[in-house]
């Protein structure tokens, strides 16, 4: 069974608790009590509720915009490869979490909690929020603070956030030191250390093995990518061997 059918059978039989089981349980038109008796193992509830957690912060995300574009519609069917026949039923899901009156920091707090000891999954869903959130050509200024806002929840620093931020500018934008989350004075030492951490981190074999869905681990290449192409930037212009 696909994520996305986990995620909509989660109404029914893998309730998470807290927000985003009570989430799910709107969507689908259940009361939240009727789903306690049914829990997923942890192996499988992991990948539904982050999933659950990325379409009820971008819904959040698109809340706080004050508009969904065409674009940022499309990327979110391009990102998540939602099959046809599940689009209505994650689109209640969707809507649900952009009426409901709960902020964005219960769901936040609920995800970070369960991905304490994984902080780079945390950010590969900051990774997913920002594929949405450029998909018009701009992050624009409510975006960027309502992002600022979810990775502080996650535990993110500001000079952590703005290395997260810089990944996603464009390869021609992007400052290589920001990428990797260093000063423009770093010695190349420090230049190759920082690197071959990113890499290690952001490997996305790391993702395989908490069970998460494809969709994840290809945006996951797309980071490393970045990353790499940040350090080749720097090999170059310093002559690192």
């Amino acid at each position: 069974m696909s994520i996305w059918g986990k995620v909509i059978g989660g109404a029914a039989g893998f309730a998470l608790g807290g927000p985003l089981g009570a989430l799910l349980g709107a969507a689908a038109g259940h009361a939240f009590d009727r789903m306690r008796a049914e829990r997923a193992p942890a192996a499988e509830a992991k990948p539904v509720a982050f999933t659950v957690a990325v379409v009820a912060l971008a819904a959040k995300m698109a809340k706080a915009d004050g508009v969904v574009t065409r674009d940022e519609i499309a990327a979110f069917k391009r990102i998540f490869h939602i099959p046809p026949h599940e689009m209505p039923s994650v689109g209640r899901l969707f809507d649900e979490a952009r009426r409901d009156a709960v902020g964005y920091e219960p769901y936040a707090r609920q995800i970070a909690a369960m991905f304490r000891d994984s902080p780079r999954v945390l950010e590969e869903l900051l990774d997913a929020l920002f594929e949405i959130a450029k998909a018009d050509g701009v992050v624009h200024a409510a975006e960027l603070a309502y992002l600022r806002g979810v990775a502080r929840v996650f535990g993110y620093d500001e000079v952590a956030f703005e290395r997260i931020h810089a990944a996603h500018m464009g390869s021609a934008d992007a400052d290589p030191h920001g990428v990797l989350g260093l000063s423009p004075n770093a010695t190349g030492a420090e230049v190759k250390a920082a690197y071959r951490r990113l890499v290690r981190e952001h490997h996305p074999d790391r993702l395989i093995a908490q069970g998460m869905p494809q969709e994840f681990i290809d945006i996951a290449n797309d980071r490393l990518a970045a990353i790499n192409g940040a350090y080749e930037r720097l090999r170059r212009g310093r002559g690192l061997k």
